[in-house]
């Protein structure tokens, strides 16, 4: 139990953070409803944008496209770099709306801004970085080279859950490699928004960026797909549900668009014998809890060597009774509410179903301090012993439940962990070299991520982010990302005076 802020102290925390980065308030009234999952109550309203005003902006982006492809991206990076400075300035108030709007802990809202931060220090030094290959041509007095140019208008849509780190992932790479953005932020989330893009319309006119280059939408699904479908936004990335990455997907494809898509992600551990217990431990509990389970890449099925299952549960549950759960606002709070009610109802309905199919909820999942704040949701994160069969396994609930499943070999045990639709993030707990090699390879884990003796969760912004099968493809973040928000042009030069064919045609 915790102490509760009232709904009146996070409105004007909110409001403050909001003046401090930019926004102008006046500006932003009207009657769509922002609530805080803290209290569930509203702390503010903001407009909605019609669509006229969706279009005016798609058009405005494309019309700023046309400026900023010319510009040099070391230029580009300028803009990304102040901008990175000014997340750096605001660090604070932009996680005070992280907070609000979403119920993370203190800690994991900064964290979610130094994402932000990461990710401009990463795209500035990658804006002298774009390079081409050049190839050995088969005629002589020819140079074959391939060049990346920018793309056009990048359309994000973004989950409730991260805010602001996702859209900075896109942006940030967006912008060096000379495309514009117009981004959807989810409705649960608009004032986080608010403020990251209005920090950076200040790097824009700071540095003497054109206008235009960014735009952020309140609206709602209708307003999304009409992003989504329309012609001159070259790039849809989209962050959700399997069930919404089935919806764009068809649409974007018809018109010939490209979609970087990032869905839903049911990731599995892969506990040994081998295991050091302890680290184990840590890596589970934050995983499978942290942030209310409301992350991509939680911890939602646990495959522990039979040998040592009981023994492990049982530690996790003991575990679990030691998190503080309550108001992320209170020093201590560990987890956090549930977004709305609708996440709560997904939570009891996949318990039910796990129990219905043979499972046992053997700790957890009850809903708590409701009497203080009925309309806020927050639940102790559940334990759930399922057989290997269970179907409930196959999907992904946006909340704190951890299945436990078990196996012998590990064989079984990666046929388990691949067993799902879903390809996000993925570990592996052991000290035996062979075991982590073999989940490594091409014949172990089919996620995008796999890990070793850490958990599911806390990816770091140098590595691609991205996964497998319905979690989408799409790859985000680091490596060699910055090449989907370019497009690739293959040149070839010829100085030799002659004009020999390739292959060895002749024709005249």
């Amino acid at each position: 139990m915790t102490n509760f802020p009232s709904t009146a102290s996070i409105t004007d925390d909110v409001r403050r953070a909001l003046e401090a980065t930019g926004v102008d308030l006046d500006a932003i009234g009207g009657d769509a409803e922002v609530r805080s999952p803290i209290t569930g109550e509203v702390i503010l309203h903001t407009r909605t944008h019609d669509d006229e005003e969706i279009d005016a902006a798609i058009a405005a982006a494309a019309e700023a496209f046309k400026t900023w492809r010319e510009v040099p991206a070391p230029v580009r990076g300028a803009l990304v770099k102040r901008w990175g400075q000014l997340l750096t300035e605001h660090k604070e108030d932009l996680a005070t709306l992280v907070t609000a709007e979403v119920g993370k802990i203190r800690s994991e809202a900064l964290g979610e801004v130094q994402e932000m931060i990461d990710i401009a220090d990463l795209a500035v030094g990658q804006s002298r970085q774009l390079f081409g290959k050049t190839m050995p041509s088969e005629r002589p007095g020819h140079r074959l080279a391939e060049a990346w140019h920018p793309l056009g208008v990048v359309g994000i849509i973004s989950a409730f859950n991260f805010p602001v780190a996702v859209y900075a992932w896109n942006t940030a790479l967006a912008l060096i490699a000379g495309d514009t953005v117009v981004w959807k932020p989810a409705d649960a989330v608009r004032l986080s928004a608010l403020a990251t893009d209005a920090l950076l319309a200040q790097a824009v006119r700071e540095v003497g960026a054109p206008e235009g280059l960014h735009h952020v939408l309140l609206t709602d699904r209708v307003g999304g797909q009409r992003l989504v479908e329309d012609e001159r936004v070259a790039l849809v990335s989209a962050t959700g549900s399997v069930r919404m990455g089935r919806e764009i997907a068809p649409l974007i494809a018809k018109r010939f668009g490209r979609a970087l898509l990032e869905l839903g992600g049911n990731n599995g551990a892969i506990v040994a014998p081998s295991a050091d217990l302890d680290l184990a431990l840590r890596g589970i509990v934050f995983a499978a809890a942290g942030t209310a389970g409301q992350r991509c890449t939680s911890l939602r099925r646990l495959i522990v060597h039979s040998s040592i299952a009981e023994t492990l549960t049982s530690r996790i549950i003991e575990a679990y009774k030691t998190l503080n759960i309550g108001s992320p606002t209170v020093e201590g709070t560990l987890v956090g509410p549930l977004i709305n009610r609708a996440s709560f109802e997904a939570q009891q309905k996949a318990l039910a179903r796990a129990v219905d199919e043979g499972g046992a909820v053997l700790y957890g999942g009850t809903r708590v301090l409701h009497d203080e704040h009925p309309e806020a949701y927050y639940v102790e994160p559940a334990v759930v012993r399922v057989p290997s069969q269970s179907g409930v396994v196959q999907e992904e609930t946006f909340a704190p439940i951890l299945y436990v499943l078990t196996y012998d070999t590990l064989d079984e045990a990666i046929e388990l962990h691949n067993g799902v639709p879903q390809g996000l993030s993925s570990a592996i707990f052991t000290n035996d070299q062979t075991e982590a090699e073999r989940f490594l390879s091409a014949s172990g884990s089919d996620c995008g991520i796999a890990n070793v003796n850490i958990g599911t969760s806390g990816a770091e912004i140098g590595g691609a982010f991205g996964g497998e099968k319905e979690t989408g493809g799409g790859r985000e973040s680091g490596a060699d990302s910055w090449k989907q928000y370019m497009r690739q042009a293959t040149n070839t030069v010829n100085f030799s005076g002659q004009l020999p064919l390739a292959q060895g045609v002749k024709f005249l």
